[in-house]
């Protein structure tokens, strides 16, 4: 849940949330000879997310701790775990360009020179730093769009920062131009064609390893989604590594990030939440496979509607809309919330955990509900976050039935929908 980092004994950082990256800057406090120690606590308490949800907090460093050395003049590192460079891609699909606009965040140094790819290679574009940032639009034309499994095309962008003639630090970031778009009617859009989104959730662990995957066992998941057929990937239910979304990148899912905002809403977690999401987004912006921020997950499973709850979702609601007008928001919200539930509308997508068929119900109900939400709010976008049957690979019946834990009525399940 936690983390502090501690360098000859000096506190340089704390850290609140496990699923992010986050850096220290240790140089002021580097000697000879150094002691650097990282502290992890995964306490429960009444701030940090998650503390009650279907999946397991693992404790300890589970992902990549890096040792980053650059000049005093560099591209930002601290602020949110940036990559200290920004790209938002906008396409236009009659003219065949994208306007791609590109922004860095030097920490000293003169100017900063790009490397941007061009219709026939790269050029060289020289940029000038003011209050820290800076920031210059380039037109892609004859755009090759990132277009699904089948195209998942990747531009690269490169930054120079510059001092007195010498480049002192350089940074690259992949990007893809697509365009997308959701029809409360007709579904979601890619690239200007219809595009049925059927995919799964990954959640981030394996036997034996717990959390702490090495980048072959977020190949063999990704080998695992692309086998099935997915087209998409709810991220479930907290900030991936950084390695996973490359992958998604690189195959051309549909991926739906979140934080894990998840089952039981804390009166003191406001703030943490907030946090969490502005890392998320900071941190993924660039990967083209990312389409809409996940606010929140069956935040009612434990209980009521309140104004704090709303409130609280209001605000994390414009934050991803202040640091990203390019998506949207969505929620996944528990079966038994109410349709009519003022929750619903805050998010621009709506979308529901159905287990019809499993906890309640029959299989045939999903579509009924469906039907029942689309007719009270044909001007709502309405999605189907979560479905399924838990099973027993060594459980097996010629007459499966709801509850039985065989892997033939997981499949029946399945193949009802």
């Amino acid at each position: 849940m936690t983390a502090d980092v501690i360098l000859n004994g000096r506190h340089l950082a704390h850290h609140e949330g496990g699923y992010s990256t986050f850096r220290a800057d240790l140089t002021d406090a580097l000697e000879d000879e150094n002691l650097l120690v990282v502290t992890v606590d995964n306490s429960a308490n009444d701030r940090v997310y998650p503390q009650m949800a279907d999946f397991t907090f693992y404790g300890g460093l589970y992902r990549d701790v890096k040792l980053i050395v650059v000049p005093a003049e560099h591209f930002e590192l601290l602020k949110d775990g940036t990559p200290g460079i920004k790209v938002t891609p906008e396409v236009h699909l009659k003219e065949r360009e994208a306007y791609v606009a590109v922004e860095t965040w030097p920490v000293g140094g003169n100017e900063v020179w790009l490397e941007i790819p061009t219709e026939h290679g790269k050029e060289f574009r020289k940029v000038e730093i003011g209050n820290g940032h800076t920031y210059t639009n380039i037109i892609l034309k004859n755009v090759h769009l990132w277009d699904g499994p089948d195209d998942p095309y990747l531009y690269t962008v490169t930054a120079k920062l510059v001092k007195n003639g010498e480049v002192v630090d350089e940074i690259s970031n992949r990007f893809g131009c697509r365009e997308f778009h959701i029809d409360p009617e007709k579904g979601f859009f890619l690239n200007g064609r219809s595009y049925p989104l059927r995919g799964v959730s990954r959640h981030q662990d394996l036997k034996g390893k717990g959390s702490a995957l090495t980048y072959e066992d977020h190949k063999a998941d990704m080998a695992i989604i692309r086998e099935l057929g997915a087209n998409t990937l709810r991220l479930a239910h907290y900030q991936h590594a950084q390695d996973f979304y490359d992958l998604c990148d690189e195959n051309g899912l549909i991926v739906w990030a979140e934080i894990p905002y998840i089952s039981k809403h804390m009166t003191n977690g406001k703030q943490n939440a907030l946090n969490q999401m502005r890392e998320l987004i900071t941190q993924c912006y660039n990967h083209p496979s990312v389409v809409c921020w996940g606010l929140s997950n069956e935040i009612t499973a434990s209980g009521s509607v309140t104004e704090e709850l709303l409130e609280d979702h209001r605000e994390i609601n414009e934050l991803c809309h202040e640091l990203d007008s390019t998506r949207p928001t969505v929620m996944a919200h528990a079966f038994m919330l109410e349709k009519d539930s003022p929750l619903i509308p805050i998010a621009d997508i709506a979308s529901y955990n159905l287990y019809f068929g499993w906890y309640l119900g029959e299989l045939e109900q999903n579509e009924q509900f469906f039907d029942e939400y689309h007719a009270m709010y044909p001007d709502r976008v309405i999605g189907f976050s979560e479905y399924g049957a838990d099973a027993n690979t060594a459980f097996h019946s010629s007459r499966p039935e709801k509850g039985d834990y065989t892997e033939e009525y997981q499949c029946a399940r399945l193949e009802s929908l």
